[in-house]
């Protein structure tokens, strides 16, 4: 198929998308994703009008609402990107179906690979193979500090952001930042190793981002002009400009770009119906987020035993203290008794000495007058 192939789809329609993947056997799909995807799970987006994470910063009086984000500003005043990890730590939350989906591509041998650009781990969580993620923006799966650059503990990153509180290095002192991309900063190396995997791309979807933040929102572009490119998004967004972005109304003559606009898993379980795998993919979620919360459990359990144990040892302190108590009181009992016992004896030493110069002197006395 020529490059710059016309007509590529019937139809601007998801319909169409399905029908392009049956019939001209597509095994490489790049799947874009952005904060959209993961609101279901109950992650705010970033930028929706009184619900979202940069309208609810507002108490933090930031310059701009994107400062939250830049790592100058991190460097100066980190607590209100901690406010904010608080509400975004994985861990709380249950992967989507849109995420499930993306594993099932993966089952199935058609996932090349998907760019995301969350932070909140949620693709790993579903149980899908590392290797055909790109953390574009980095994750909250590590954390550094920003000083010696030395790792921190993550569970110790994790303890503090979920109680709002600043993590310092154990080392220097300085703060330690989550593995995530600030403006600012370079992105991970990994996002640039595998821009390749655009000129390979047989389809391109993107879900659930408003394709604002560069250089992520340019890769929509990356694909060759003859893949068919899907967006499933609340709203419309990345129509540029003639020689950039998507072509909904196809007056390029491509005939490639589709939009389905409503929420992401709206449109991921449509895709999934005309695809034949709803069932499949009803029943991938169900496993996932039971095998997730049994190991919730198992934390809770762990948790509930070291509280136990330490409770244990609490009680048996206390014991020890007690005992150890009894036996300081006795102890000065019987050292009081004993002082007491040796004053007693004192006195009645004293006492014996002075009846006895009283006698000696009654004797004398006697002496003298015969």
């Amino acid at each position: 198929m020529s490059k710059h192939a016309k007509h590529i789809l019937k139809k601007p329609t998801i319909e169409s998308i399905v029908d392009y993947i049956k019939e001209n056997n597509v095994t490489k799909i790049i799947v874009m994703t952005g904060a959209g995807i993961s609101t279901a799970a109950g992650i705010p987006d970033f930028r929706s009008k009184d619900t979202g994470l940069y309208h609810n910063l507002k108490k933090f009086d930031l310059p701009y609402a994107e400062a939250v984000f830049d790592i100058d500003y991190f460097e100066e005043t980190p607590e209100p990107f901690y406010a904010l990890a608080k509400e975004l730590y994985p861990g709380k939350f249950l992967p989507t179906k849109t995420h499930y989906f993306i594993q099932l591509l993966q089952q199935k041998g058609l996932l090349l690979r998907n760019f995301t650009q969350n932070i909140d781990t949620l693709e790993r969580m579903t149980g899908m193979d590392q290797e055909y993620i790109v953390e574009a923006h980095g994750s909250f799966a590590s954390a550094s500090c920003i000083g010696c650059n030395k790792a921190a503990d993550p569970d110790m990153v994790r303890d503090h952001a979920l109680r709002g509180e600043v993590p310092r290095c154990v080392f220097c002192k300085d703060i330690i930042k989550p593995d995530i991309t600030f403006f600012g900063e370079n992105l991970p190396d990994r996002f640039y190793k595998q821009l390749k995997d655009f000129k390979s791309a047989e389809l391109l979807i993107v879900i659930g981002t408003s394709l604002q933040v560069q250089p992520f929102a340019a890769l929509i572009d990356e694909v060759h002009d003859n893949v068919p490119r899907l967006l499933i998004n609340r709203e419309l967004v990345g129509h540029q400009s003639k020689a950039s972005g998507f072509d909904f109304k196809w007056k390029s003559g491509l005939h490639r770009d589709v939009a389905f606009e409503g929420g992401c898993d709206e449109g991921i379980e449509k895709l999934a119906e005309l695809l034949g795998w709803e069932k499949e993919l009803d029943q991938l979620m169900k496993e996932g987020h039971k095998k997730i919360k049994a190991t919730w459990e198992d934390v809770s359990d762990e948790v509930d035993t070291l509280t136990e144990v330490l409770d244990k040892l609490k009680t048996d302190d206390k014991e020890e203290e007690v005992k150890e108590g009894k036996k300081k009181a006795e102890d000065a009992k019987k050292k009081a008794d004993k002082k007491k016992e040796e004053e007693t004896k004192k006195k009645e030493d004293k006492k014996k000495k002075k009846d006895g110069i009283d006698e000696l002197s009654d004797q004398l006395n006697k002496l003298s007058t015969e």
